[in-house]
């Protein structure tokens, strides 16, 4: 951790032209010339007054300490792990341990907030175990620690890390926020990543989504329940969240159902699916209201793992982490609520892999002519199915997985 400097001291070595002291951290002389030469004059432009400016900056250090940084100005090797547990094997990130720790709380705080979700539901349309289980994956109903000064992680991954140009964005927002007077600094904590509060907001996310549903003229992210799970629904209702669909079903994917055409720009109707042999796992049909609306198969293991018809929403929740493994957690997590039950399919033994190792792949299928959806190491639907279509290519049966 880098030693913070004198607020005084700091405030001349920001706007003024006083030398380094012997004890300043690696980055600290570039990191004042970043904030006086990018971010102070964006911020002016943006309406931030100097006296936020003075205020917020004065003694402000890069936090070395994140995970992921790559260097001043995000050049630099990117690290060969990705920290995030969404892009992780998915039969850890669904061990059927962390659903039955969170099935109670969410029932709990459903009964809890009765009246509030009964509102904010008619408000927004977006169902009360959805709201629940994304408060729960982002914060475990806001009982995890959110450590970190905001302005400080957002201004270090501005200057050291791997997207600088999106989080000067950060910045500027969450300079806005301690302007607008929502938050104190002390209080405006967030993950290592930049996401604030109980739902886990980037600020400018903030900005656009938070409401304030207990009336009490604040939009607290923090520490209003309330004001939590109303924002978390204003942002699915911007971002498109379908009333009356589910998120989608699991499913027996036969086999003469090939996984290639896995993804949203494969769907048809449900009860297409159906005449060619999908089925519910637990037996029952689909519910009439959704046969003749779209859906699209979505396998986040290929054949390694259950099999599901998505909806729309499914895509809207990934709106909120771009993960498919997460945005399955959500929704599976969504239904435990009602009945605590397992997936039916089983996360079969696969190989780990490594992030590198997937982006070698992806550009030797893109050679091929394949769409992976960009080389980036992460193993989305457009990957599975290229996987899967050069499977059959070569005359094996296809699991859309690394075999």
């Amino acid at each position: 951790m880098i030693r913070p400097l004198s607020f005084l001291f700091a405030a001349l070595l920001i706007f003024g032209s006083q030398s380094l002291p012997a004890t300043a951290g690696k980055y600290d002389s570039q990191f004042r010339q970043f904030l006086q030469s990018e971010i102070i004059p964006a911020a002016r432009k943006a309406g931030v007054s100097q006296a936020t400016l003075d205020r917020e900056l004065s003694g402000l250090t890069p936090d070395t300490s994140l995970p992921g940084l790559v260097g001043p100005g995000g050049k630099g090797a990117p690290p060969k792990i990705n920290f995030q547990a969404e892009f992780r094997t998915p039969s850890r990130y669904f061990r059927d341990s962390q659903f039955n720790s969170l099935v109670p709380g969410g029932r709990r705080l459903m009964q809890k907030h009765a009246s509030a979700l009964q509102r904010i539901e008619a408000r927004y349309g977006v169902p009360k175990r959805i709201i629940l289980a994304i408060w729960a994956r982002e914060s475990g109903y806001g009982g995890a620690k959110i450590p970190h000064d905001a302005l400080r992680v957002v201004a270090t991954q501005a200057f050291m890390g791997q997207r600088p140009e999106f989080f000067k964005g950060e910045v500027i927002a969450a300079l806005r926020i301690l302007q607008n007077g929502d938050i104190s600094r002390r209080a405006m904590k967030s993950s290592w990543g930049g996401a604030m509060g109980q739902p886990q907001f980037l600020p400018s996310s903030y900005l656009k989504y938070a409401v304030d549903f207990d009336g009490d003229g604040k939009r607290n992210i923090w520490t209003s329940q309330v004001d939590t799970m109303a924002s978390i629904a204003n942002y699915l209702a911007e971002h498109g969240w379908a009333k009356g669909r589910d998120w989608g079903y699991e499913v027996v994917l036969p086999e003469n159902v090939s996984c290639t055409r896995e993804g949203p720009d494969n769907r048809q109707k449900i009860s297409a699916f159906v005449r060619e042999g999908v089925k519910r796992v637990s037996g029952r049909p689909f519910p009439d209201h959704e046969l003749n609306k779209p859906g699209n198969i979505l396998l986040p293991a290929g054949r390694y793992g259950p099999a599901f018809i998505a909806t729309e929403n499914f895509y809207v929740i990934k709106e909120y982490n771009e993960s498919d493994t997460y945005a399955l957690f959500v929704g599976h997590l969504a239904d435990r609520y009602g009945s605590n039950k397992a997936f039916a399919g089983a996360w079969k033994p696969m190989k780990e892999t490594t992030r590198g190792a997937v982006r070698n792949l992806q550009q030797r299928l893109e050679g091929l002519g394949h769409d992976v959806g960009g080389a980036d190491g992460l193993i989305g639907f457009k990957t599975r199915r290229s996987i899967g279509k050069d499977q059959e290519k070569n005359g094996f049966f296809a699991t859309c997985w690394v075999g």
